[in-house]
This record gives C-alpha cells, sequence and structure tokens, in this order.
C-alpha cells in the first residue's frame, strides 16, 4: 500500500533492492548551483551520463593514440565489429528472439526513413499511412515525406487517429482498431509510438498489431520512449519494424546512435528495396571490396555506414547497467516509483495539479504527464531555482519521469514538496 508521506519513501529507498545503481550514473547539478545533485527527472529526455560510459571513451581514445587505424581489429573492443556487444545486450530489453533482428546504426529519424523506403510500397489501392495525431513532430515529417516521395497528397494517404476530444488526451485501442478496420486493405503501414511522447500513453501494441495483420497492414513502432522504460517484447507481438533513438532512458548521450528492429519473417523477403552500403554485409565480404553487395542476414542488411565508435561504446555502457539491474526489475520499481508520485500529487496537490496520463500501470510508463491551473512557465522557472530538472511541452505539459536505474523515492516527495510550496507560496502572497 503506497502511503503518501516521507516515511514511506525512506522506507522504500532503504530496502530498493537497485539502489547501488545510482552510482553509477553522474547526475547533473541544479541549474542555479543550490544542489550537488538536481532532483533529475528528464530522463524521458536525455538520460543521466553513465560513470562507464566516459571511462569506455577513454579507452578508445587511447587506442586510437596507440593503434591508429590498427585499432579496428586491436583493444578490447575492435571498431570493425565495436556494434556487436550491443545487439546481445540489446535483445532482452526489445524482446528479440535473435541479434539478427537487430542493428544498431544511424540516428532516429534517419532509420525511420530508411525503414519507410522498405516497409511502405504503396499500391494504387493500399497507400495509406495510419499515425497517431500528437505522435513526435519527427514522425509527422517522416510520414508526410514519404507520401510526397510516392506523389500521394495528406488529404489522401494520411489517416490520423485523434483523441475524441480536446480535453480528452488519451486515444483509446478501440479508436485506433476502428480506424484499422474502416480504411482496412487501402491503409499500408500502421506507424506508432510505443509510449506517448506528450501524454506518456502506452498503447495496447499485440492488439493493434493483430487487427492490422488480419488486412495484411505492416505494423512499425518509434520506441524512443517505449525503449529502457517498459519490457518490449517486439518479436512475440509480431510488429514488422521498429526503431528507437538511445538517448533518453537509454542514457547513451545526446545525439547516441540509434538502433532498428526488423522481424525475421521478413529476413528472406528479397523484394524489399532498401538503401545500401558496404557495412550491410559481413565482416568478411565488406573487405573484398566488391562492386556488388552481399546482404547480411537480418536486420543488420539495413547498415550503410560502419557505426561511430564513440556513441556505440557509449551506449554498450550504459547497456551493461541495463542487463545488470534486470528490465522486469525495473519495471517494477518504475510502478512503485510513479505510483508513488501520483498518490502525493493527488493527496497534496489535486486542486491545483490534473494527471492526463492514464492511471491503469499497463497503460503507462514511469512519466506523469502534468496540467496546471496556473501559469505553468512560472511554476517551471520556479521549481527549476530548487534544484528540480524536467521539461515542459508545448508550454502547457510538464513532463516528470522518475527513472528506476537512478531515480529515488526521496527524489519524488522532494519534487512534490517543492511544487507544493510554490503554491503555498503563491496562496500566501494573496491573503
Amino acid at each position: 500500500e503506497i502511503e503518501a508521506t516521507n516515511e514511506f519513501a525512506e522506507k522504500m529507498d532503504a530496502t530498493d533492492p537497485l539502489k547501488r545503481f545510482r552510482s553509477e550514473f553522474e547526475i547533473p547539478p541544479s541549474m542555479h548551483g543550490n544542489r550537488l545533485q538536481s532532483i533529475y527527472l528528464c530522463g524521458n529526455s536525455l538520460g543521466c551520463l553513465p560513470k562507464r560510459a566516459k571511462t569506455y571513451v577513454d579507452e578508445e581514445m587511447q587506442v586510437w593514440k596507440t593503434y591508429g587505424v590498427e585499432g579496428h581489429f586491436q583493444g578490447k573492443r575492435p571498431w570493425a565489429i565495436v556494434d556487436e556487444p550491443c545487439l546481445t545486450l540489446m535483445k532482452p530489453l526489445i524482446g528479440a528472439r535473435s541479434e539478427d533482428e537487430i542493428a544498431i546504426m544511424n540516428s532516429l529519424s534517419v532509420n525511420n526513413n530508411l525503414m519507410l523506403i522498405s516497409f511502405y510500397r504503396p499500391t494504387s489501392k493500399r497507400y495509406k499511412i495510419l499515425i497517431e495525431g500528437q505522435a513526435f513532430c519527427s514522425d509527422h515529417h517522416t510520414v508526410r515525406s514519404h507520401l510526397d516521395l510516392h506523389h500521394i497528397s495528406e488529404r489522401d494517404g494520411l489517416i490520423e487517429v485523434n483523441p475524441k476530444s480536446p480535453q480528452q488526451h488519451i486515444i483509446s485501442t478501440q479508436d485506433i482498431l476502428d480506424a484499422i478496420d474502416q480504411h482496412n486493405h487501402s491503409i499500408s503501414v500502421v506507424w506508432l509510438g510505443v509510449i506517448q511522447y506528450f501524454t506518456g500513453q502506452m498503447f495496447d501494441i499485440p492488439r493493434i498489431t493483430a487487427k492490422a495483420h488480419e488486412y495484411n497492414i505492416y505494423v512499425g513502432l518509434d520506441l524512443a520512449h517505449g525503449i529502457g522504460n517498459v519490457p518490449l517484447l517486439l518479436h512475440d507481438w509480431n510488429v514488422d519494424f521498429a526503431t528507437w533513438c538511445s538517448y533518453k532512458y537509454l542514457n547513451s548521450g545526446p545525439g547516441g546512435i540509434s538502433g532498428v528492429f526488423v522481424h525475421e519473417r521478413h529476413h528472406t523477403n528479397t523484394s524489399f528495396k532498401r538503401l545500401t552500403g558496404w557495412w550491410g554485409q559481413k565482416l568478411m565480404d565488406r573487405f573484398k571490396m566488391e562492386h556488388v553487395q552481399i546482404p547480411k542476414k537480418g536486420a543488420q542488411a539495413w547498415q550503410i555506414s560502419n557505426p561511430p565508435v564513440l556513441p556505440t561504446v557509449c551506449l554498450q555502457a550504459s547497456l551493461e547497467i541495463f542487463n545488470e539491474a534486470g528490465i522486469e526489475n525495473l519495471r517494477w520499481k518504475s510502478i512503485a516509483l510513479t505510483g508513488y508520485m501520483e498518490k502525493l500529487l493527488n493527496t497534496y496537490l489535486s486542486e491545483h495539479v490534473k494527471i492526463i496520463t492514464p492511471s491503469e500501470v499497463n497503460q503507462r510508463g514511469c512519466q506523469l504527464s502534468l496540467i496546471f491551473n496556473r501559469n505553468i512557465e512560472r511554476i517551471h522557472r520556479e521549481i527549476t531555482k530548487q534544484g528540480v530538472i524536467c521539461d515542459l511541452r508545448k508550454g502547457t505539459v510538464m513532463r516528470v519521469a522518475p527513472t528506476p536505474l537512478y531515480n529515488t523515492f526521496h527524489d519524488v516527495w522532494q519534487f512534490v514538496m517543492i511544487l507544493k510550496q510554490c503554491f503555498d507560496r503563491e496562496q500566501t502572497a494573496k491573503l
């Protein structure tokens, strides 16, 4: 039973089996220098620095200094295969059956475009893309660009599923299923985020995928706010393809290297069109310098260039920590952390703060999205002065994400109490 007290936070932190992992990260100081460690609740935007990432980067700089070009085949992490450890470490986080379903490459928006080149193959009858109306802007940019590439207008080719009213915020799974039924065989691709970046809502991907496959529609996912946040079972859910960034919950650093998933049932499909490059081949074939590519089996056939070494070892550093902690263990703590924040907000600030994220734990990750009945930008400035780091979106919603690898229950208590003090001071000033 969650209690809205500081004593509850102290008890939970004292008995937390994952508490040692906080020391693996550099928690930034507060923006105004009044805290050595901020109350950092912004892992949904940029994760904290894993200490071993700096170690790994320093080691690779030393390899470069010592070996030069021979670093491709020397050292603890030879650069020619530097992405391979990440494949194994990534597998349990996304629920891939094998490393062949994964490729570590590029950045998220680039990978979105590469995947749609292959999976969006419009015909005269099947040419529409279904997307969630509030999806992240880059997802909208991507699908619109592919419609344009095929000379299909947005009016004809784009299906946007939105909440029933602006005040509702949340899209029901049934609305998505109904849209698929309505447009059925005219849809080529369903493109969704597993967790909605603005509201924090988690979609029922297994049901949506099953419905889409009734009409032979491809299902692609943007995992930017899902990977490292909630357990994923992409292979078992029969998702066709997915992409993700790694700088949010995966803590790989700003602009960190991205990844893709391609379900194994597509690995022998030779009809796919791809943009290709030399890195989409086996190691032994890359250096033969043949003019015709011999693609690797699986998702790695979509690789074009060699992965940048420093971002890749930063990702490896964080993925090692994830595997030591276990994604299921992290999910348990995440549910408790977010539930505690929800309890505190509802207990102390219900007249001022509305949570638009679903209350059901199977419909959200760690993020809560908050709307205020006061000037949200002024409140954000005030709590930033008190050592809180979180973000605003569209000037209306504050997103707070207690992240189980490095956040504590005391962090959550402090955040809510600081928020409460802002409202209390404002109330007192009016008297």
